[in-house]
């Protein structure tokens, strides 16, 4: 929360020097007063060059933002995730019953062990990061600007169990695409911003902060940032995000990118949720698709019906156990993942634990099982989203190891702008953290047409 400094309007609009005097100032306070652990970033000469543009009235203030956790909360996490109670081994040879106890144990040791936040710090920190009051909320984003003065800005949603960990590695494909085989016409200017209730984003205090309040105020983040034209781009709840953004449609936005579209045929989705078979007129993608739809809902949505009816019954538990957090995360990055159940395979224990420790310190298990109740709709139903009132133009990648591969007829079929559909050959639902060159040279392609 903001002090009442930080919030007070300024009557007159000071030179240029003064501003930036002033934006260096409200930072010092702001990002302190953000979570209680954020020290001040550097000078302000020191930001890119978009803080010279901030503006002095508090409420649209673009704040430089550096993470530094005291040391007491990281020996506080250790001392809990060592007096962890673990439960009794499951008694059955595979994962029917939830993720085994070996595999998380393992995982938790080290953790507890061998991990350092401190690397993940300095990732972040290495990052040009910035916040700024949207609604009434603080709204943490990374803002990287490419050398290529005519680069297309692009605004990039995470999901759940994910966060601003699951693109950085992207970031260099998207803004230098030259030094990774791309070409200069294909840089993007990126946004990053944490979803209302994750990461370093504000936990709203207030009912309505749904996808489509986020979608209004990812424009409004745009345009305060100077843009007039921009893509977006997003999975799991960035699609659905991305979805309500293109229904609103606002000036400049140019096209969207999903990587989880939400297409399937009301009676359709009405047949998965009622268990019932395989409906016979079904094509061989479309078939499979309804079979993986049926074992998602059928055998692997707990979670999701938690969070959507219970947030803050789980939100407890989340807040209160690292292994209890870990757990419920670890779960759905293997389960999700295109690693055959061991998502080390394609991601580094450290970038995993870089995500779960995200949540675990700024303590946000509840607030981001919030998102869920605020949305409660069903994400892959293409009449839930109302896809078919989206004009602006569409494109749709599709990963083998998504929760659902979205065939192209239905995609079609949802979104009457569709003009680019590509399944291409691995990574699952989070995949610009699985594949982030891949999922870079998909971004290209897909909005090479729109620039």
């Amino acid at each position: 929360m903001m002090s009442q400094a930080v919030v007070r309007n300024t009557s007159r609009r000071p030179s240029t020097r003064r501003a930036i005097a002033l934006a260096s100032a409200m930072a010092a306070v702001a990002t302190v007063a953000l979570t209680g652990y954020i020290q001040p970033a550097a000078a302000a000469d020191a930001a890119p060059k978009a803080v010279a543009a901030t503006r002095v009235n508090a409420d649209e203030s673009i704040r430089p933002f550096h993470v530094h956790v005291p040391q007491s909360q990281l020996d506080d996490l250790r001392k809990r995730i060592a007096a962890t109670r673990w439960p009794d081994k499951e008694p059955v040879a595979d994962e029917s019953q939830g993720i085994q106890l070996a595999q998380v144990q393992e995982l938790v040791k080290y953790w507890g062990t061998k991990y350092d936040w401190r690397k993940a710090e300095a990732q972040l920190n290495a990052l040009p990061q910035f916040v700024t009051k949207i609604d009434g909320l603080d709204i943490h984003f990374i803002h990287v600007k490419s050398k290529n003065p005519n680069a297309l800005p692009l605004i990039l949603t995470h999901g759940w169990p994910g966060s601003i960990f699951e693109f950085v590695k992207t970031i260099g494909p998207l803004t230098d695409p030259t030094a990774y085989g791309g070409r200069a016409e294909d840089a993007f200017d990126v946004v990053i911003p944490s979803i209302p209730g994750y990461g370093f984003s504000g936990r709203p205090t207030e009912l309505g902060w749904n996808p489509e309040r986020t979608a209004r105020a990812w424009d409004v983040l745009m345009k305060r940032l100077g843009y007039t034209q921009y893509v977006s781009q997003g999975g799991d709840h960035g699609s659905v995000v991305s979805d309500a953004l293109a229904r609103q449609a606002p000036a400049g936005l140019k096209a969207i990118h999903l990587n989880m579209p939400a297409t399937v045929p009301g009676p359709v989705m009405r047949s998965i949720l009622a268990g019932d078979p395989v409906p016979q007129e079904l094509t061989d993608p479309e078939r499979k698709a309804y079979q993986s739809l049926s074992t998602f809902f059928g055998r692997n949505a707990a979670y999701g019906g938690m969070m959507v009816t219970r947030p803050q019954t789980i939100g407890y538990s989340l807040a209160d156990s690292p292994a209890g957090l870990a757990t419920f995360t670890y779960e759905k990055i293997a389960e999700w993942s295109d690693s055959n159940g061991v998502p080390e395979r394609v991601l580094t224990r450290d970038a995993i634990l870089n995500d779960i420790t995200l949540y675990w310190l700024t303590n946000t298990g509840a607030s981001s099982s919030r998102y869920y109740w605020e949305n409660n709709n069903n994400n892959f139903s293409a009449d839930a989203q109302k896809t078919r009132d989206i004009k602006v133009p569409v494109a749709i990648s599709v990963f083998p190891h998504e929760i659902y591969q979205a065939p192209e007829s239905w995609s079609k079929q949802a979104y009457p702008s569709l003009y680019y559909y590509k399944t291409v050959s691995k990574g699952g639902h989070f995949a610009a953290w699985e594949q982030p060159q891949l999922f870079a040279e998909e971004l290209r392609a897909a909005f090479k047409s729109v620039r």
